[in-house]
């Protein structure tokens, strides 16, 4: 029983220093612009991947029959110069969305409420 365990283990540790001999470690220097530019490339992926997951565009890809895993498969096999672009593009975007349908939106409600008797907004003197 002890010449078994004593042969079982004995493999058990030529076949661990076996695997572990032939995997070369590399280590290299990481300059200040390698480290900036992966974080930088990380946050806009971040921000692209939010956009992505908002309902109204997961829903506007639907619609044009993009699957949403898809579209952020796409976003993490961009380049960085596509990336950059794409996050800009999102950051120029107006956040209240089409000026006119909220001006149209307002406009409804202070009649609405104007009709209601809530508010005297639109009296004439």
């Amino acid at each position: 029983m002890g010449n078994k365990r004593s042969w079982i283990s004995g493999t058990v540790v030529a076949a661990m220093l076996s695997v572990s001999s032939w995997v070369p470690a590399n280590a290299a220097m990481v300059t200040t612009e390698q480290m900036v530019s992966g974080q930088a490339r990380d946050a806009r992926v971040a921000q692209v991947q939010g956009f992505l997951a908002r309902a109204d565009v997961k829903q506007q890809l639907e619609t044009w029959g993009v699957a949403s895993e898809l579209a952020e498969a796409r976003v993490a096999q961009l380049s960085d110069a596509e990336l950059e672009r794409l996050a800009m593009n999102i950051d120029q975007q107006p956040a209240g969305g089409d000026a006119l349908v909220v001006i149209g939106v307002v406009f409804l409600v202070l009649l609405i409420l104007e009709l209601v008797g809530v508010t005297n907004v639109f009296t004439t003197i």
